[in-house]
């Protein structure tokens, strides 16, 4: 299967990297996590194209059954929607979340024209700068049910792409705390992916993510020789103006879907 949305190629890539699985059975992909079962974004199937009718949304649903058996969700990604709307209708109707993805891209960057709070932005690095990641990563997601077993996971995989030399992620410390940060990592043909912008409430409308934006846009291109920028958005959310001040211009959109059959332990994303 050709994935055409960059946000989608470059997570599959750094999903691999990490050791997720992917399998191609022609018209959808399978994606498989097995260190952790609980991650949404991490255990879904890949549709090449929507489900023109809510029996068509069904059948993708027992796929899913079948593929990830005793698993709490069923988490569908569609590469190339339609007409969105249209798209969203027929798989909220069959019990499903949906959320449009924008795929934000630049190739270079520049200041925001709100300068940020003071701040020490730099990448993470040692022991207690990324124990202190774990609290922004479960205080900094709007998402309440992400609990701290799922965050320490997804952060040691982050790690080790970090110490990989693969890429970096970045942080900025008001008087030493952690307060916002962000990843950056190559994913191939000159792309670079950024990965779970997050800022603590109380630091929020800052500038901070756009200096950090910036800071890991510009270590992207000098030192990871990247030349495409890759950054996932959700059009609704007040962050896409972040990305937006500091250069970065919309691209191709892709749909998420999500069921969930028992309450959640983990995070959807």
């Amino acid at each position: 299967m050709d994935v055409q949305s960059l946000v989608l190629r470059t997570e599959l890539a750094l999903l691999q990297r990490s050791g997720s699985l992917v399998e191609d059975r022609g018209d959808h992909l399978v994606v498989r996590t097995p260190t952790n079962p609980t991650y949404y974004w991490g255990n879904f199937l890949l549709l090449a194209v929507p489900p023109d009718d809510v029996a068509r949304v069904e059948h993708w649903q027992r796929v899913h059954h079948a593929e990830f058996p005793g698993a709490g969700h069923v988490t569908l990604a569609i590469d190339r929607p339609g007409s969105v709307a249209d798209d969203t209708a027929v798989l909220v109707e069959a019990g499903m979340e949906v959320e449009q993805v924008v795929a934000m891209t630049a190739s270079s960057v520049h200041p925001p024209a709100r300068p940020s709070r003071d701040a020490e932005i730099r990448v993470l690095a040692g022991d207690a700068d990324w124990e202190q990641q774990l609290d922004v990563m479960v205080e900094g997601e709007d998402d309440a049910h992400v609990t701290r077993d799922f965050a320490a996971r997804k952060i040691a995989a982050n790690r080790e792409l970090t110490e990989a030399g693969t890429g970096a992620w970045w942080g900025g410390f008001v008087d030493g705390r952690l307060v916002a940060s962000l990843g950056i990592f190559t994913a191939g043909e000159g792309l670079a992916r950024f990965q779970a912008v997050k800022t603590l409430t109380e630091f929020r409308n800052q500038g901070l993510a756009g200096a950090l934006v910036v800071a890991a846009s510009r270590y992207a291109t000098t030192e990871l020789g990247a030349q495409q920028l890759v950054m996932a958005a959700d059009p609704s959310y007040p962050a896409i103006r972040v990305y937006r001040a500091v250069g970065f211009t919309e691209g191709g959109t892709h749909l998420e879907a999500t069921q969930v059959l028992e309450p959640r332990s983990s995070s959807p994303s």
